[in-house]
Order: structure tokens, then sequence, then C-alpha cells
């Protein structure tokens, strides 16, 4: 293969507009145009996608594991090299590998193992997620409640660091364990703030809002509900157009008739965008796992603790793309912005991820029309067919 490819016969959804009988003109890892079949250029390699669908990458910002791999549980390059393989046998193109609430010594080695991704240019690395430790108790979820504290100065200044080093670095605090002054200076390092697993109102969840946040974590899970009278974190987010919201479209963690109503009332320019919130199990015919010493079950699509707390989802991204085109009735292109697109906007990166416009990465997915998996590529190089 050259350093020119042309991905031949496909439909091709750039992110915007979809385009017919028309070629995908890749270079040096980059969208160089999409042109008129008529015009393709004769020096590049051919790709023949004849009656697929061509579409941008899925950007997964969290993604605890994949593959029989735990960020929290195998903190290491490698590590984060298998769970970035196994997610990419499903569309996803980039992701951020996300740290449950844990340690000091495991989130330090995560953000060790981070840099060394960088670093190394492992394929699909695009970040990191430290979703904790500065939650509230109170909406833990499947969190270790004794692992669970206020943000210090230490905690701050490494994550500044980590956000200054990394490029790409989310971060989920609850209020109740982290003030507004350190949720701006968390912003002014580039860190995205994200609001999750609290139980404040409305207006509290607001002032972080203004403070800098800029997304809130898995919504309708592990924070206050939308109430006639209190509209709580639910409410804040679907009212507030700066912020964006993740969604877990598994069936489980929010049912369809709440996606639904959540999709016709968020107020814009923000997006709800579509997390997998995957575990190790991803990709494996694992039935349990542990996390911070605790068992974790795999049952009919869902993972549990003991005591049938949800612990993170049983689903990878192109099965959630599916879900909201066809559970929800979303165009397949919305579906497709939902998990490419919007998480670019998030993260502040769509002049590169997200979309397949000249100069972006040429990260794409090769789907049939009813959208099952045929080929992944990074970079301009395919990294997995089915």
């Amino acid at each position: 293969m050259t350093a020119k490819k042309k991905i031949t016969g496909a439909r091709i959804f750039d992110g915007i507009d979809w385009h017919d009988g028309a070629v995908l003109v890749v270079e040096a890892g980059r969208v160089k145009a999409i042109v008129p079949a008529s015009a393709a250029p004769t020096d590049a390699d051919a790709v023949d996608a004849h009656g697929l669908l061509l579409v941008p990458g899925f950007i997964d910002l969290q993604v605890n594991g994949g593959g029989g791999a735990l960020l929290n549980e195998q903190p290491t390059l490698d590590g984060i090299r298998q769970i970035c393989t196994a997610h990419a046998k499903f569309g996803t193109t980039a992701l951020l590998p996300t740290l449950i609430t844990d340690t000091r010594e495991v989130r330090t080695a995560a953000i060790e193992a981070g840099l060394e991704a960088k670093k190394a240019a492992v394929a699909g690395f695009l970040g990191l997620h430290l979703e904790g430790p500065h939650l509230s108790i109170a909406r833990k979820g499947a969190h270790d409640p004794s692992l669970i504290r206020p943000m210090d100065d230490a905690d701050l200044a490494e994550m500044v660091a980590c956000a200054r080093a990394l490029g790409c670095l989310m971060v989920t605090v609850a209020p109740e364990n982290a003030t507004r002054e350190q949720v701006r200076a968390l912003c002014d390092a580039g860190v995205v703030v994200s609001l999750g697993h609290t139980d404040v109102g409305y207006d509290t969840a607001c002032s972080y809002a203004r403070a800098g946040a800029r997304t809130v974590t898995h919504l309708f899970n592990a924070m206050s509900g939308l109430g006639h009278r209190e509209p709580g974190v639910v409410g804040a987010a679907l009212a507030t157009g700066t912020l964006h919201a993740g969604l877990i479209a598994d069936g489980f963690h929010v049912d369809p008739a709440s996606m639904g109503i959540a999709l016709r009332g968020k107020k814009g320019p923000g997006q709800i965008f579509l997390v997998t919130d995957a575990m190790s199990p991803i990709g494996t015919e694992m039935t349990s796992f542990h996390l911070n010493g605790r068992q974790i079950l795999r049952q009919g699509g869902r993972l549990t603790l003991a005591d049938g707390t949800l612990a993170g989802a049983d689903i990878d991204m192109l099965s959630s793309v599916r879900f909201v085109h066809e559970k929800l009735g979303l165009p397949i292109e919305e579906a497709v912005r939902m998990a490419s697109a919007y998480p670019a906007d998030v993260m502040g990166i769509a002049s590169h991820k997200g979309r397949l416009l000249p100069g972006t990465d040429a990260d794409f997915v090769l789907l049939t029309p009813e959208l099952g998996m045929r080929s992944t590529w990074i970079a301009g190089e395919q990294v997995f067919s089915a």
C-alpha cells in the first residue's frame, strides 16, 4: 500500500452530509478529500467498499475496560493497548480509558500508563477519563465508598500536570467533594470537567457549569433526578445549553422513553452523546470479573454487584448506535453523530476527529446497510476486519 488510498463504492457520511457516487481519498493518515468517483486520483491504492456505508470512527469518552482488561486492575501500557484493541472491533477509533474511584497509587499508575500510551502512539488511545474519587457517597453507584474523598491540593496538582502532558483529560467530579475554584483551575489547565455521581440540586449544578464544567457523566444515572419543583442535575443538564451529557444506551441504565424525552428536551448547543461505560468483558466470553476486590457478575446484558447495583455496562459503541437508531427511531446519521461528532465537540478535538473533512484524521468504519461491522480504520490503516 502507498501513503495514498481511495475508498471506492461506499455511501459516505462525512459527519454532516451523505455523499453518493463518491470516493474518500486518504493521504498520510488524513482525509485528503471526498470527490466524485470520476475525479478519483489514479495514483492511489484502491480499497473496494462497494455497497457499504462509510462513517466517521466512533469516539468513546467512558471506557473502563475491554478484551479482558480493566484499567483499575491493569493500569499499564499493555492494559491500555488491550482495551483499545478490543473496542476497535466495534468501530471505536478513539477512546478515553476510564479509571473508576481508586487509591492515589492506582491513579498515579494509570496516569503514567496514559503518558506511555501517548508516547507509544497506541492506536485508538485519545487520553484518560478519571471518574472519581471526588464523588458523592450518596450517589456512589458501584464506586467503593471507602475510597471516595474530597479533592485536595495534591490531587489538583496531579490532574493539572496530567492534562498539560497528556492533552486530553476528562475528570468526573461531584460538587460535594470538589469546589468551584478547583473546577475553574482544572478547566483553565485544559481539563474537561464532567459532573457526575452527585446529589446536588439544579442551582448548584448550574453554578458549576458557570465555573467551567462542560458535560455530565452518564445522564440520569447516579445523579439527582428531574422533579417538578427541584429539577436536579438531570434538569440542569437538559436546560443548560453549555452542558453536554453522556448517555449509556443499553436499555438497562436508562429506559428508552426517558432517552427520547431527554433528546427532545436538550437545549443546545450542548448535545447528548453516546458512551459505553464498558467493562473488561467486552469482546470476551467472561462471566464475571473483579473491581476493587468486589466481584462483578455478567448476566443477561447487565453487569452488577452481588446486591444488583449496576457496575458499568456490557455494550459496545456500534451496538449503542444501533440501539438509538432502531429503538428510538433516530436517523442513522444522527445516531452516528452521537458516537463521533458530538464526543469530538465535547473534548475540543473537532478540528481533527469526529468528522471526515479535509485535514481530519482518516478514522472511519465500514458498515453494512444494516449496521453490521465490516472493518475499522485508524489514521488510514485498517486495524480490524470482520
